[in-house]
């Protein structure tokens, strides 16, 4: 379908205009996917005491599944880039979802999201890096900690880099409660809450004691209701287009995907090390 065809518009327009709800309908599905993702790891058994693979095929495994994300992230990306760069015509669909939204959101839910937007700022996700950090260093973890930096930092720097190649302003806003400035592609918001909040997530899961076992499932949904919610924030207080969300989902699931497949290949290395010591 062209992007200039009118059922196009329409169906863009009909989706603005509805967009709490499909936020809500989206959301559910995340975690959904979530929970049957979980399900079918343990399923297989991902847990070392009763895994049925060996540490190789089960690093292998989860290798390939991050190859795959990054794959597919990076098409995402690239699709959403080659259509800006390919004239106006995305460009005037990001509006008219942009302007529907707008038209249609009640001011109470535009306050909430004004918000809970703050939750992806660099501010708060510096402040959140650097008591991560002190956590992991205080509980002897100074390769987990090195990780840590270097995916907040890592990805900070990809989001800067990727605004000033592409050079794409702002939507028009108005508003004091959610103000932004400097380039708009990608959402640093986007990338930045779904690395922070994803290697948290990850940590969570890795370094939970056994006892807390039922604990890191919970982790991972809140994780990505956070990065979900702050996404979607981005679009309800009209400080990003929604491709500007979309590609920061991109750029940031390929890079989280990138520095856990990193620190899982150390991982299995020190584990191979202990398991045969010289």
């Amino acid at each position: 379908m062209e992007l200039d065809s009118p059922a196009l518009r329409n169906a863009v327009q009909s989706l603005a205009s509805q967009a709490l709800p499909a936020f809500g309908l989206a959301l559910a599905a995340a975690l959904a996917g979530v929970c049957a993702v979980w399900w079918l790891v343990q399923r297989q058994g991902a847990r070392p005491e009763s895994s049925r693979f060996t540490p190789l095929a089960s690093l292998l495994g989860f290798l390939a599944l991050g190859f795959g994300l990054i794959i597919g992230a990076a098409a995402v990306f690239a699709e959403i880039a080659e259509q800006l760069g390919d004239g106006r015509q995305l460009g005037q669909l990001d509006q008219l979802f942009s302007d529907t939204v707008q038209a249609t959101l009640s001011p109470g839910v535009f306050r909430a999201f004004a918000l809970l937007t703050h939750l992806g700022d660099p501010l708060t996700l510096a402040g959140l890096g650097v008591a991560v950090a002190v956590l992991l260093l205080w509980q002897r973890q100074p390769g987990l900690c090195v990780g840590w930096a270097l995916a907040l930092g890592g990805n900070a720097v990809l989001n800067t880099v990727l605004k000033r190649i592409f050079e794409r302003t702002r939507p028009v806003h108005d508003n004091l409660r959610a103000f932004a400035d400097g380039w708009s592609f990608p959402s640093g918001h986007a990338s930045g809450s779904l690395v922070a909040y994803g290697m948290l997530a990850y940590l969570a899961v890795r370094l939970l004691p056994a006892r807390w076992s039922d604990a890191r499932l919970p982790a991972l949904l809140l994780a990505t209701a956070v990065v979900f919610i702050v996404c979607a924030s981005r679009v309800f207080v009209q400080v990003h287009f929604a491709t500007d969300v979309l590609a920061g989902m991109a750029s940031g699931s390929a890079w989280l995907a990138v520095c856990i497949g990193a620190l899982e290949l150390v991982r299995y290395h020190r584990q191979g090390e202990a398991r045969h010591p010289a």
